[in-house]
């Protein structure tokens, strides 16, 4: 382990779309290639960018397939445009034009996506982001940020500013406990935050804090969890995810999307294509629609994705 740092909830608490957007708007005001690019969305974090740089935010109004254009138009004009939305709206409605618009042309445009998974479960399925992942890792040339604390918001923000290709931040909502320390390195695209031979957890953003809890619940009944949080599901080293996931006995994989195509397919893809021979377990969203309307906690007891549910899984023995 490096420095991540796992804490007790409390801990280091810092709003993860602030932490983001402080990040931006520092950079912002040195760099006026910057541009951030909304579709009517707004956070309090921007303030200080819209009141001193006023032409360097652009609210296109609810028109996210064009907004998409605009910033692609912008970076082939030497620009560096960041696009901020809710996360269904600036990835699923927006497909074809990331595709050609940024993709294609290997644009370094940056969308931000927030409210990833069950964030917006009280608005229904129309908000629930939950094939984002599984569309954006088919896009060539995507890289993929899901980080799941402040620290990992903050770098994921550094990051994308300097890249030179199509980047894809997930950033969730209000405050989750800190799991990095702020002088972490995120150079590798993921981090065993916890180690343990018996069984390895891999999770990616907000499920990674239920994967901290998941291990601290079986480790009290014998077995070792180790978690290992992708925080850049794209482009993965499959060099040092194989080594990782070679030396657990079994692997479970927790994440808010669909089945297919998301984290669990990633560590399949791994396991394949490196010859590993491992039994892995999903724990995710069925394959249908969800039309229950609730907090994010009780969808996740409805789909038997709460901390305790997935651990008393894992205790069970086999059938």
């Amino acid at each position: 382990m490096s420095s991540a740092q796992s804490t007790s909830p409390g801990a280091g608490e810092i709003d993860v779309r602030d932490a983001f957007f402080e990040e931006v708007c520092r950079r912002a005001l040195a760099d006026r290639k910057i541009i951030v690019l909304t579709d009517d969305q707004g956070a309090m974090s921007l303030q200080q960018l819209r009141q001193e740089r006023p032409e360097q935010y652009i609210n296109v109004g609810i028109a996210e397939q064009n907004v998409i254009d605009v910033a692609a138009g912008m970076a082939l004009g030497g620009m560096r445009p960041i696009v901020y939305g809710i996360t269904n709206f600036v990835s699923l409605r927006c497909a074809e034009q990331i595709s050609v618009s940024m993709c294609l042309m290997d644009l370094p445009v940056t969308i931000v996506a927030s409210g990833g998974g069950l964030t917006y479960a009280s608005d229904g399925p129309t908000h629930h982001a939950t094939q984002d992942i599984a569309l954006l890792r088919a896009m060539p040339g995507m890289t993929i940020f899901n980080p799941a604390d402040a620290i990992a918001t903050a770098a994921a923000a550094r990051d994308c500013l300097v890249a030179m290709h199509p980047c894809y931040v997930r950033i969730e909502k209000g405050r989750l406990p800190q799991l990095y320390a702020e002088s972490h390195k995120f150079s590798e695209g993921m981090e065993l935050l916890r180690p343990g031979h018996n069984v390895l957890i891999v999770s990616s953003g907000f499920l990674v804090h239920t994967a901290m809890m998941v291990a601290g619940m079986v480790g009290q009944k014998g077995i070792a969890a180790g978690v290992l949080d992708l925080y850049r599901p794209k482009p993965v080293d499959l060099t040092k995810l194989a080594g990782i996931l070679a030396a657990a006995e079994k692997i479970v994989v927790i994440e808010e999307q669909s089945p297919m195509g998301g984290i669990f397919s990633l560590v399949a893809e791994t396991l394949a294509e490196t010859g590993l021979a491992r039994p892995v377990k999903r724990f995710s969203l069925p394959d249908a629609p969800c039309y229950h309307y609730g907090s994010r906690e009780w969808l996740h007891r409805e789909m038997s994705l709460s901390a305790g549910q997935i651990a008393d899984a894992i205790l069970s023995p086999a059938p």
